[in-house]
């Protein structure tokens, strides 16, 4: 049996959806996701991407990160020593809500929060003001790249206004 494209490229990206409410082109994420792990050198890796909902989030987040709490993102390194492998969980349920609050597409929300979970795997991090505005003007510059617009920017561009 011949290879298949994701095997011969080194990246294979496997996509499970769990909630199936945001509908999104499978081939723009599957070039966000190989073009990002490129930029930052990663040649080989198996990355599975779950599209999930509230319910779904707050039970891996309590399981694995000890929370109760809805989020966006989480993302495991799950490799062994013959392979790279990434697990990240997308709360597709909040993508819709704050897609609609910061009026942005669903799917570019759902792209910000697949990036962001990436970016944490090849080492980027968001635990000081200063790493964290580096990250995200890094998710946007990707984000615009591939076509899903300014995302991060945009939101908190609105939540400064709404603020005012």
């Amino acid at each position: 049996m011949p290879e298949s494209r994701d095997a011969m490229q080194g990246i294979k990206i496997n996509f499970f959806k769990s909630d199936k409410s945001i509908h999104f082109d499978k081939d723009s994420f599957t070039n966000l996701i190989r073009e990002t792990a490129k930029l930052f050198g990663l040649r080989k890796a198996l990355i599975n991407i779950e599209i999930a909902d509230d319910k779904k989030i707050v039970e891996v987040n309590k399981k694995f990160l000890k929370s109760k709490k809805i989020t966006d993102v989480i993302s495991f390194d799950v490799s062994d020593d013959s392979e790279k492998v990434f697990d990240i969980i997308v709360n597709a349920s909040l993508a819709r809500r704050q897609a609609k609050l910061y009026a942005h597409l669903p799917q570019s929300e759902l792209a910000l929060y697949i990036l962001h979970g990436l970016l944490h795997q090849l080492g980027f991090d968001d635990l000081t003001p200063r790493k964290a505005s580096k990250m995200h003007r890094m998710e946007d510059k990707i984000l615009r790249k591939h076509g899903f617009g300014v995302v991060y920017a945009a939101a908190c561009h609105s939540e400064r206004s709404a603020a005012k």
